[in-house]
């Protein structure tokens, strides 16, 4: 039986993995998370038994990934990172902005679909930056979300209220979608505080720019032009 031929035991919390100890770099590991986070739950997760399933001791693992926090930040990065892969989903506009805000949340509606029990983490953990929100939560793709909106037409303003609507949009509907499909939503205690996270934000000059107003706290007035927003709609369902 070859490495990569190895099969894990199904119970996750004992048993070894196959006879022979597979090569294991991050991404490996990254991803034999995410399988084991959907396939078992989060809460099921730990080093040792996700050393278990790679057939591996747990102190194996920590050359790679050197905490349980690191491991599912590491989880939530692979999974976001494979909306690059989708080819259904444009990083720029091609046919206005419309088209390009449909495809991603499309692919980002996809990406839950797949991953149900992994979507509450992209939901929860800490993000690059405290203004990142959940679910587009990477700063390359929050860079690509307001490049697209600022150079069809949007104010800076604009585009962060677009960024904003969209998250909690997106958010709201997703995670009551993996819900229904079983996920676990509630939230996951840190083992291991720790203070908010200085971004680099180096390689993303629109960023830089609009780091101030991406901050603002403008939660009261968001929740009140939403409700707004839906009562409209409802009236025009009466109607």
């Amino acid at each position: 039986m070859s490495e990569s031929e190895a099969r894990p035991t199904e119970d996750p919390a004992d048993g070894t993995a196959g006879t022979t100890k597979p090569r294991l770099d991050r991404q490996r590991i990254l991803e034999a998370g995410a399988d084991f986070v959907e396939k078992f739950g989060i809460r099921h997760l730990t080093m040792r038994r996700l050393g278990a399933q790679l057939g591996v001791e747990a102190m194996s693992l920590y050359r790679y990934v050197p905490s349980r926090e690191s491991l599912l930040d590491g989880i939530v990065e692979i999974v976001i990172d494979e909306l690059y892969s989708d080819p259904e989903v444009y990083v720029e506009p091609r046919h206005g902005w419309q088209d390009y805000l449909l495809r991603l949340a499309h692919g980002l509606r996809r990406l839950a679909l797949k991953h149900p029990q992994v979507f509450p983490l992209i939901a929860t953990r800490p993000a690059e930056a405290p203004w990142v929100r959940p679910p587009l939560r990477s700063l390359r793709w929050v860079e690509s979300f307001l490049k697209a909106l600022t150079s069809t037409g949007f104010s800076d303003q604009a585009a962060v209220d677009a960024y904003r609507v969209f998250s909690s949009f997106l958010l709201g509907h997703l995670l009551l979608e993996v819900s229904a499909m079983g996920a676990d939503v509630g939230p996951v205690e840190e083992t291991e505080p720790r203070p908010p996270k200085e971004a680099d934000l180096s390689g993303y000059p629109l960023l830089q720019r609009l780091q101030d107003l991406l901050s603002l706290d403008r939660s009261a007035q968001e929740f009140e032009e939403s409700l707004e927003n839906l009562l409209d709609r409802l009236e025009h369902l009466l109607a």
